[in-house]
């Protein structure tokens, strides 16, 4: 075999087993790695024999230095078609084509509700104790029909977001900075004027913006502050977009009802980080992506984009 490549976070282990990777496997060999490698010398070192990576999303930055670390590495491919973390000037200046994948077929639509129900029933609570022969019911839910769904971003997923919240009875209300009347008319919520109202009249906050210059903190101490008490929040989308050292006070000094959180300051998250212990938090490892069918077009994507390579005409490219 003459190319070896490896796949990054391959947490699960099924990076070769939910696709097909016969097509290169003559000219390829293929190494998961289930370890997360967050240190740039670490990874020179357990990259330095590798012509091709495959990156999940944007866990593993590729800036400059390490890839003048990375002699062999002639293709790297990063899940999706948008990686910002990625030096795309260096990456060519060293010879290394950079490739994405199909994106995520199905976004963290399902798990913001699956989040977001689970908070208002109490669902970890009530299912740790009926384990443990604890109490018979000891939460009071909290109700969907009726209630004020304010969404942060309307946009694809909000969108999606924001039509399950109206099957539900929900009245959906929207704010983002460019958030126009047209769409808020076209998904059949409510354009919110300002992020204070939003906040400040919603009992289910749910955040869906790209990260940015504009975005990162964009919920802080203070926005926190205007929640009602007995509001939720649930974070599917960047963690910087909400104060993380903000939402922990909030929730350790009860000012909200709880929090659903996906999405983290550092990934995989230390065992001694405080998200791990704050009260009132309902917290998952970041799998909004993590599913069969993403899977399929992530790793599917790879095979293509390592035979278009091999081939000489590769495909998806990014920069």
């Amino acid at each position: 075999m003459g190319l070896r490549c490896a796949v990054l976070d391959d947490y699960q282990g099924v990076a070769t087993e939910v696709v097909d990777w016969s097509p290169v496997a003559d000219d390829v060999e293929v190494v998961g790695f289930g370890e997360h490698l967050d240190d740039e010398d670490a990874l020179a070192v357990a990259l330095a024999d590798f012509d091709i990576v495959v990156t999940l999303r944007e866990r593993v930055p590729f800036p400059a230095s390490l890839l003048a670390r990375l002699p062999r590495l002639k293709l790297l491919i990063a899940s999706g078609m948008r990686n910002t973390v990625i030096d795309y000037a260096a990456a060519e200046a060293h010879g290394v084509t950079v490739c994405g994948t199909p994106s995520s077929s199905t976004p963290p639509v399902e798990l913001t509700w699956a989040l977001l129900l689970g908070l208002a029933r109490g669902l970890v609570e009530e299912n740790g104790a009926l384990r443990a022969g604890g109490p018979w019911q000891s939460t009071v839910g909290a109700d969907l029909h009726g209630r004020r769904l304010g969404l942060l971003g309307l946009g694809k997923i909000g969108g999606r977001v924001a039509r399950v919240g109206l099957a539900f009875g929900m009245r959906v209300g929207a704010w983002s900075r460019n958030l126009t009347e047209e769409r808020a008319e076209e998904v059949g919520v409510e354009r919110v004027g300002s992020k204070e109202e939003l906040l400040a009249s919603s009992d289910f906050v749910s955040v869906h913006l790209a990260l940015g210059e504009s975005t990162r903190g964009l919920v802080g101490a203070a926005e926190l502050a205007v929640l009602k008490p007995t509001a939720y929040l649930v974070n599917t989308s960047r963690a910087a977009i909400v104060d993380q050292d903000a939402l922990l006070a909030a929730l350790r000094e009860g000012r909200i009802a709880g929090a659903g959180v996906d999405v983290f300051d550092v990934e995989p998250l230390p065992a001694d980080h405080p998200m791990r212990a704050a009260p009132r938090l309902l917290a998952t490892p970041h799998l909004g992506y993590v599913s069969r069918a993403n899977y399929e077009a992530y790793y599917g994507g790879a095979v293509e984009d390592i035979r278009a390579f091999l081939a000489g005409k590769p495909v998806r490219l990014l920069g």
